[in-house]
């Protein structure tokens, strides 16, 4: 079995798991990982603007 598929398989059972045992953290897990990742990609558009902005 390829190592990339091994890691795949290990994250997707892990994850049931996590999701069996305790779905309400899963939830919040999921919910604050969403929103820190959406406040950086925030944040790499406004630099990138910012940046346009100072070749101009």
């Amino acid at each position: 079995m390829d190592a990339k598929k091994g890691v795949l398989l290990v994250v997707v059972v892990f994850l049931g798991f996590y999701m069996f045992k305790d779905p309400s953290g899963l939830a919040d897990l999921s919910s604050s990982a969403m929103s820190g990742g959406w406040d950086l990609a925030t944040q790499f558009f406004d630099a990138t603007i910012r940046f346009i902005n100072e070749l101009s």
